[in-house]
């Protein structure tokens, strides 16, 4: 449901009259001895967030410190593996795995008396120690967040919180200041690359857009972010809209264009009821609409919700789904630049890509710049999730390595084995094995090891993955969201999974496995659309940096991870076994059978489900 808008005044005509709301609002602030702040984003609230956000407000009022004390509701702060997470100020104390039950205490020790409650700080993994403040917390203090950091500091259904932290001053400067050719020029110079996959630079985009012959000219917010495992503009949507609404209007100023529209999966509810509070605040405020800010820039945001395609996620299939009609990609003979949305010059960026404009036109060019590569500026941030312990949203300099990002933020393997590899750039990256693990982040390092920054997944796999596994959930994947428009990827793809699924079940041969790598290039050569064209990632990757693994299925029938059921045995070892009866009794498939107390499980009824292998506790099941 729509929350009302709050803490609105009357509707601003001019630049002075944001400069005055800014400090207004950053008066209102400084009125609270404590601040504390609290993750609200999809990630907190599912691990219980709101019922700490209540008990801490009924807290407050039974005490009499609503006046004294300051709660702000927030986006994703990045680290979801510690939810809830609460950050009080002054102090950037920090807790961690918050209950309602805490609360009590937090009150009475922390806000109170200024003293830490000692069981609820961040345990680091490494050094064994608790810390209690966050800029000390390695996850957070190996990053650089420019974007993400924004997260932390305002309420995104507040307005009135994004302006007290400078929002809006890079609109006043680009207005007030610069024209729209030196707006792009800027951008240009900072060597900003779309951020949602592709990489082409932000600045060449807006000028042909600029260029193009056509009006009303449209701009885009592509929000359909569908990889599987991430979540960063989902969690910028929803933590702060207002910087992505500001990018949108800087963008159609300098494009010259009248009409916004935001492209939201309709499976982020959150980030769709925050963007539309956003853009109703700033419609009320004057910030959207006609005269912005007595200029000549008029321009409207409406939200469109996706049906969740994973293919809509391409700019012209995006723009086709936006029409009305069945979200297919069109040829790019003629750019989107030119004939987008409606026929009309469109230009479309990801959220992550509009959020970083106002940093860009406030800091200056060259202070990007100086961040990254020489080809790949700026920060990116990567959803690091899989076998790892800290699992999150991370902000970091283009050009890190792979092995910084895994070990010194990420704390490495999360379960004690060794890690086998990582997969970047969603389901159509490649997997790259540890050795590779020192190659930089950004766009052509990736590219040329087989894989790709994407929009920023980063999946990490331990020695009990099966890349030959790996690989067939990811076609399996794309196979699902695939359009069917064009047969190179319609059609090569399930000859593909057909392929993988015979070398998984025991009847691949040395001669499918070429077949395999040859059908792969040819879709990636033959398709239509970047999803064809980089579907073959993960299977190509794979039998280059893990061949053995294939050949394991292949010669010797099988699996070296034992998870492919058809090449796996399971069997009980006498001498580890305490004869409990566990396993007999959590089998489903009644295949353990026990005399005088040798327990035996029968191949035939054995379905391999592994239920056995979890209830030992002497680690007697054997995986062969």
């Amino acid at each position: 449901m729509l929350k009302k808008s709050k803490n609105i005044m009357k509707t601003i005509t001019n630049t002075n009259d944001l400069r005055k709301l800014s400090e207004k609002s950053k008066e209102e602030n400084k009125k609270y001895d404590k601040i504390v702040t609290l993750c609200a984003g999809t990630g907190c609230c599912a691990s219980g967030c709101l019922p700490v956000i209540t008990s801490l407000r009924e807290e407050l009022e039974r005490k009499n410190l609503t006046q004294n004390v300051k709660i702000r509701t927030t986006g994703c702060h990045g680290f979801c593996e510690q939810g809830p997470l609460m950050v009080i100020e002054p102090g950037n104390i920090f807790y961690c795995h918050v209950k309602p039950e805490d609360v009590s205490r937090i009150v009475s020790q922390t806000l109170e008396q200024d003293k830490v409650v000692e069981d609820l700080l961040y345990m680091d993994s490494i050094s064994n120690k608790k810390i209690p403040y966050e800029a000390d917390i390695p996850f957070y203090k190996l990053q650089d967040r420019i974007v993400l950091i924004q997260n932390k500091l305002v309420d995104p259904c507040n307005i009135n919180d994004y302006i007290a932290n400078a929002g809006y001053s890079a609109l006043t400067k680009a207005l007030t200041t610069m024209n729209p050719g030196e707006i792009i020029e800027e951008i240009k110079k900072s060597g900003l690359r779309g951020r949602g996959g592709g990489g082409f630079p932000t600045g060449k985009k807006w000028e042909f857009c600029r260029k193009a012959k056509g009006n009303p000219k449209y701009v885009i917010c592509n929000a359909d972010e569908g990889d599987p495992g991430a979540y960063m503009d989902r969690s910028i949507l929803e933590g702060n809209p207002h910087a992505v609404i500001e990018g949108m209007l800087i963008g159609a100023f300098a494009i010259e264009a009248e009409h916004g529209y935001i492209y939201v999966r309709n499976e982020y509810p959150l980030a769709v009821n925050h963007a539309k509070i956003a853009i109703q605040q700033a419609e009320e405020l004057g910030l959207l609409g006609k005269n912005i800010l007595g200029s000549k820039l008029s321009f409207d945001i409406k939200i469109a919700r996706g049906g969740g395609a994973f293919v809509c996620g391409e700019s012209s299939a995006l723009m086709v789904s936006l029409e009305g009609k069945v979200g297919e990609p069109r040829p790019k003979d003629i750019h989107t630049t030119e004939k987008g949305f409606m026929d009309l010059p469109t230009n479309l960026n990801n959220v992550e890509t509009w959020a970083n404009i106002p940093f860009i036109i406030n800091k200056g060019a060259s202070w990007f710049a100086s961040k990254g590569t020489a080809k790949s500026k700026g920060t990116k941030i990567f959803a690091l999730t899989g076998q790892i312990k800290n699992t999150g949203l991370v902000e970091v300099p283009m050009g890190i390595s792979l092995r910084k990002i895994i070990y010194d933020i990420g704390g490495g393997a999360s379960n004690g084995k060794k890690i086998k590899a990582v997969q970047t750039g969603g389901p159509s990256g490649g997997c790259l094995p540890e050795k590779l693990f020192d190659l930089p982040v950004d766009f052509e390092a990736l590219a040329e090891a087989g894989s790709m920054v994407g929009s920023g997944g980063m999946v990490v796999m331990d020695e009990s993955t099966c890349m030959v596994d790996v690989a067939r959930y990811f076609l399996e994947f794309l196979i699902d969201e695939s359009c069917g428009k064009c047969v190179p990827c319609r059609v090569g793809l399930s000859r593909m999974l057909e392929i993988i699924n015979d070398i998984t079940e025991g009847r691949g041969t040395e001669e499918k496995l070429n077949l395999l790598e040859e059908t792969a290039q040819t879709v990636s050569i033959a398709s239509l659309c970047a999803l064809g064209k980089t579907a073959p990632n993960p299977v190509l990757s794979t039998i280059k940096y893990f061949r053995s693994e294939y050949e394991a299925h292949i010669e010797e029938k099988r699996c070296p991870a034992g998870v492919c059921r058809e090449l796996i045995h399971y069997s009980i070892n006498k001498d580890k076994c305490k004869s409990c009866g566990a396993c007999l009794k959590a089998c489903p498939h009644n295949a353990i059978s026990v005399k005088e107390k040798v327990y035996i499980i029968n191949d035939e009824a054995c379905q391999k489900c592994g239920i056995c292998k979890e209830s030992c506790k002497f680690n007697a099941i054997d995986i062969k």
